[in-house]
């Protein structure tokens, strides 16, 4: 893989690094950036171990001496990184993209078994292909000549270029979306076991064991992504068991949504034991009993949308008491920032009722935190789904990696973070993803360019 050339945080000229090359050889001079009066410190209680300058991606998961990257954009697909050695990771497979129809941004494995997302690319400025027609006839009939793509992609709210998109996606429906099952006995060459299609525009995010598949989806006749339970009895064949919605989205069947468009809707569901903890957007999360997995069951609800704008991007069943109770926390995602509104945050639950969830608290970062917060999305995205101590290694975009430690439920501290060293010709780190291998190392990920193993070191 072709390492793209960085580009350091001090704007001095420096040599093009190779794709290894580690954060921990960056000079003392890269160590804080200027914010007005004072400097900010780039890192604190962790360090960089390894790098790659990798396409941006999506989600990163571990798996022995493992990881599994699914990239954000096409012909990027899926790609294996050999991390036995931290200091030198070393991608030993990628599974390319054969269309620009698709991305593959989501990954899990499980023993010999990896599952890719299959997810229309640039989904949200496609949905503009709806209504293009209409914005063409609109401004044909207000300016007297036809519109320019960039007067187009104004009236759609999307970018100039995505109007090619759209205009691609309302001529060729789309039909690609689902997912792929893999074996990856053999890392270096990954085998297609099977492709399951399943609607619209595809398969997001989703959860898995040995025995199942949690997808999340759009389905024929529903109305947003759902909830799609498959059966890896036979990877070559998954088959569905059980299907879960919230009342509502079945349209089909002659329900009403209460909410405009896509706002509610399933982004995944984390299994704990015999629970589904779902976070389902605009709509704040769900537990779901699955003891019978052919009939999920909601036990737990808790909505907090209006007032907090930022959608709800992961609910996680903290498997651990802490501090003698039973809680859950929740990433929202920074997703249509408005000023004057909070920045996605961590959110902390009492769960031990499932039927009468508390909020006990929040964390934000603020904007003096960061060099790059006025700089691509800054706020909370998503934590490591693998805890195995009450320190949550966070993914907060422009505001990198943050470290919160959630042992007191009711006020969690920030014991550290680390924002990585844009790369790719990027100005600002836009961290989407972390995860903790078995060493306790952290893996993280840009979705424009870069992945990081990074050590805790105190806090």
């Amino acid at each position: 893989m072709k390492a793209v050339k960085g580009k350091t945080i001090a704007k001095k000229k420096v040599a093009a690094k190779v794709a290894s090359k580690t954060k921990a050889e960056a000079k003392p001079k890269a160590a804080s950036r200027s914010s007005g009066s004072s400097a900010i410190p780039l890192a604190k209680n962790m360090r960089g171990v390894g790098h790659l300058d990798l396409p941006g991606g999506g989600q990163v998961y571990v798996e022995g001496d493992y990881a599994f990257v699914g990239h954000m954009k096409p012909p990027h697909g899926t790609s294996v990184i050999d991390i036995s050695n931290p200091k030198k990771p070393k991608v030993v497979a990628t599974l390319p993209l054969e269309t620009q129809r698709s991305h593959t941004h989501k990954v899990r494995v499980v023993g010999d078994i990896m599952i890719t997302n299959v997810e229309q690319n640039e989904r949200h400025a496609t949905r503009a292909a709806a209504n293009l027609k209409e914005a063409e006839a609109r401004l044909m009939a207000s300016l007297g000549r036809p519109p320019k793509d960039a007067e187009l992609a104004a009236a759609l709210n999307i970018k100039p270029h995505q109007i090619a998109l759209a205009r691609d996606f309302l001529a060729t429906p789309y039909a690609e979306g689902g997912f792929k099952v893999w074996d990856v006995s053999n890392k270096q060459a990954p085998k297609l076991l099977s492709y399951v299609k399943t609607h619209g525009f595809g398969v997001h995010r989703f959860d898995m064991d040995a025995n199942y598949a949690y997808i999340s989806t759009e389905m024929e006749g529903y109305i947003g992504n759902i909830l799609v339970i498959y059966d890896l009895k036979d990877p070559s064949n998954p088959t569905e068991v059980a299907r879960w919605w919230m009342p509502g989205q079945h349209i089909a069947a002659g329900e009403v949504p209460t909410w405009k468009g896509y706002k509610n809707r399933l982004h995944h569901a984390l299994r704990h034991k015999d629970e589904l903890w779902a976070a389902v957007w605009n709509a704040g999360i769900r537990v779901l009993d699955v003891k019978d997995i052919r009939n999920p069951k909601v036990i737990g609800a808790y909505d907090y949308h209006p007032p907090f704008p930022e959608p709800t991007h992961t609910i996680l069943k903290v498997p651990f008491p802490v501090a003698g109770r039973d809680i859950a926390v929740a990433a929202d995602e920074e997703h249509d920032h408005k000023y004057g509104q909070l920045h996605a945050g961590l959110w902390v639950f009492d769960v031990a009722k499932r039927d009468g969830i508390k909020a006990l608290s929040m964390f934000h970062v603020p904007e003096s935190a960061s060099p790059f917060s006025r700089i691509g999305r800054f706020g909370m995205h998503q934590f490591q789904e693998n805890l195995t101590d009450t320190r949550l290694f966070c993914a907060w975009f422009s505001g990198g990696v943050r470290v919160i430690d959630i042992k007191n439920p009711d006020a969690p501290e920030e014991t550290g973070w680390f924002m990585p060293e844009p790369c790719g010709g990027m100005k600002s780190p836009q961290t989407n993803d972390a995860t903790v291998d078995k060493r306790g190392l952290v893996l993280t990920l840009d979705r424009d360019c870069g992945f990081d193993i990074l050590e805790p070191t105190g806090g």
